[in-house]
């Protein structure tokens, strides 16, 4: 017969190693969700930019704005949504494929067939830190064909204004 004098505290070490289990899978899932937030915010991000480069002129600073959740004035250095996200981590490529079937970045509004963007180079910092401090993404990027490149349409009699790139 066991004595109970020898199982007093047995539930408190038992607890101890359920506990330190159970909150590391909870953390683990937490941080999961963290990750595949930011990563569906980063696809976001390059649709929202690409969508607006396609309708802007070329060279606007409108569409990386836009892309990290900004607004047109361009004031934001980061975005508001995902921590770490500069403009500077978002690319704008307009290119076309020529007859041979080869990919040509071109700067020629009437050249440019599709809008490229891209983000590179975010690193997304982990809340609780379980394996590591930060995990690197990969590449971002949504490419859709050209419409307007900031041209706006005239007609007869109608003065032609200057592109407005508003969202």
């Amino acid at each position: 017969m066991i004595s109970r004098h020898k199982q007093k505290g047995a539930e408190t070490v038992e607890f101890a190693m359920i506990a330190l289990l159970f909150f590391g899978v909870l953390f683990a899932i937490i941080e999961f969700s963290r990750a595949m937030f930011v990563w569906n915010a980063l696809t976001e991000a390059t649709r929202r930019g690409a969508r607006m480069a396609v309708i802007c002129p070329l060279g606007s600073s409108v569409p990386k704005q836009v892309a990290i959740f900004g607004d047109k004035s361009g004031l934001l250095a980061t975005s508001p949504i995902i921590v770490g996200l500069t403009p500077d981590m978002v690319a704008i490529n307009y290119f076309y494929i020529d007859p041979a079937g080869v990919k040509t970045t071109t700067l020629n509004p009437a050249q440019a067939k599709f809008t490229e963007v891209s983000i590179t180079g975010y690193t997304h910092t982990l809340m609780i830190p379980l394996w590591g401090s930060s995990v690197s993404a990969p590449e971002f990027n949504t490419t859709l064909p050209t419409e307007s490149l900031g041209a706006v349409p005239s007609y007869p009699g109608d003065p032609v204004s200057a592109p407005n790139c508003s969202f």
